[in-house]
């Protein structure tokens, strides 16, 4: 059974028993546990991941726009296979628990943003340069980009006030929605492979849209049930090197919820 509709934060992430070669726990081991998790360390580490993250983005668009193409396509390729190595990483995440200690490895955590960055900077790239004038994608990357940080800020703000009580009931729908989610990209992916398609959800029709809203919602409750998890890492004293783990899920939820923004966005610009 799947225990979590983030990988990366789910029951185990806060239990000593997920990390038996891990000395964090140790009564008196100073030198791996100085101090506790923190709200302020988990937004400074935060803070390097994603500026990593945009970094790399933005060295593709540089290097695009001072007609270095072949630069640019080796990094995008670059973070393409480093893209598919991460993206089969979680999906067995899903099923297996041997990847516990991976996503608290600071050097893991800041090479999935890099490539991330890599790839979708290389994605949007493509997406407003390619399609031509005509195509209304221009400035679509700042609009996705503008809506998530404003989802991400509204969803601290409902979690803060209290609105949404991440209980069990909660995480169960959640994570099942979010489960078959995953199952419909990963459906996706097989068939493309054979040249079709699931028709209507990736369309620019009624049933794409809301399906893409659908999407974004889920990513938004998981923003609540990231929160949540970071909250009782604190309260539990959760060791500092678990702030890594905390701002992986974090970025995980975030960019999902961004490449469906951009998903979304382009869909609307293609019913004009």
């Amino acid at each position: 059974m799947y225990r979590s509709g983030n990988v990366a934060l789910n029951e185990s992430t806060f239990q000593k028993s997920s990390y038996p070669d891990k000395p964090w726990w140790e009564a008196g081991n100073t030198s791996v546990r100085n101090h506790g998790m923190t709200i302020e360390g988990v937004t400074e580490k935060g803070a390097v991941t994603f500026l990593l993250f945009i970094t790399s983005g933005m060295t593709i668009w540089g290097l695009g726009l001072t007609g270095q193409p072949e630069a640019a396509i080796t990094l995008f390729f670059a973070g393409f296979v480093l893209n598919a190595v991460f993206s089969i990483i979680l999906f067995l995440s899903w099923f297996t628990s041997s990847f516990q200690g991976l996503f608290a490895n600071p050097l893991f955590v800041l090479t999935y943003a890099t490539s991330q960055g890599l790839f979708i900077g290389g994605i949007t790239y493509a997406i407003e340069h390619f399609g031509g004038p005509e195509s209304g994608f221009q400035g679509i990357t700042i609009q996705a980009f503008l809506i998530t940080g404003m989802i991400f800020g509204a969803m601290l703000g409902v979690y803060r006030s209290g609105l949404i009580n991440v209980n069990h009931n909660f995480r169960i729908a959640l994570y099942s929605a979010v489960f078959g989610i995953m199952m419909v990209y990963l459906l996706s992916f097989i068939l493309l492979l054979f040249g079709v398609s699931i028709p209507l959800i990736h369309g620019s029709g009624p049933i794409g849209i809301i399906f893409s809203l659908l999407v974004i919602a889920l990513g938004a409750g998981m923003l609540a049930s990231d929160f949540d998890f970071i909250e009782r890492g604190v309260e539990n004293g959760a060791p500092k090197e678990l702030e890594w783990r905390a701002v992986f899920g974090l970025t995980v939820t975030l960019i999902w919820i961004y490449l469906e923004v951009l998903r979304l966005l382009m869909k609307l610009q293609q019913r004009r």
